[in-house]
């Protein structure tokens, strides 16, 4: 039994060919706007949530802290991985960050500054691949994608005058923060939510049957 039997299962598996496939559509806009705002909630929670265990790590190895940033990165990857159009990433990440400032933050509006950097580390990982493969691999490539460019962002705002071990430590502990939490966090709940049905006109949710 073959998996397409028609052109038009072929473009609608595939998230339609050529123009169409880059094409914005209001559900689109739409659903990656309440990603954003979920993924803000999360924000506002880990904003505090994450100083009991911050405080665990940073007597252990300068940096290491790093580690905990993975909540703050997922908005970009998740809306990517269901949305699957060009700014996706940028889009959630930075919509999300906008809000967690608004409401009311420790970082204030530089807050805004890094939802930008690290929406940008994803959206170059899915533009990377011409924005046709959504695997596991990929979500994982733009979750350490985002982790990279959150910890470089965070060492130029936040830590000027950090030495090489912390520079080196929080980067790498910042990348896989985001490859573990971000990347194959997002993806785990895209598939979550296209096995409920929700994401039932978006080719994530026509995918969530096949393999990894």
């Amino acid at each position: 039994m073959h998996a397409v039997t028609s052109p038009s299962t072929v473009r609608s598996s595939s998230g339609g060919s050529g123009r169409e496939r880059f094409r914005w559509r209001i559900v689109d806009i739409v659903v990656a706007s309440v990603i954003g705002v979920a993924c803000a909630a999360v924000f506002l929670v880990w904003n505090i949530g994450y100083e009991g265990p911050a405080s665990l790590l940073k007597p252990l190895l300068p940096g290491v802290q790093g580690l905990l940033a993975g909540p703050w990165l997922i908005a970009g990857v998740l809306g990517a991985l269901v949305i699957r159009k060009p700014g996706a990433a940028l889009y959630t990440e930075l919509l999300a960050a906008v809000i967690s400032a608004l409401v009311g933050n420790q970082w204030g509006p530089l807050t805004i500054v890094s939802g930008l950097v690290q929406g940008a580390g994803a959206e170059l990982v899915f533009l990377a691949f011409l924005y046709a493969s959504w695997r596991l691999p990929v979500a994982i490539l733009a979750g350490a994608g985002a982790g990279f460019a959150c910890g470089i962002n965070d060492r130029v705002l936040w830590y000027p005058g950090a030495d090489g071990l912390f520079t080196t430590v929080y980067i790498a502990a910042t990348t896989i923060s985001g490859a573990i939490v971000a990347g194959l966090g997002a993806w785990l709940v895209t598939r979550a939510l296209a096995r409920t049905g929700a994401l039932a006109r978006f080719a994530s949710g026509r995918d969530a049957g096949r393999r990894v």
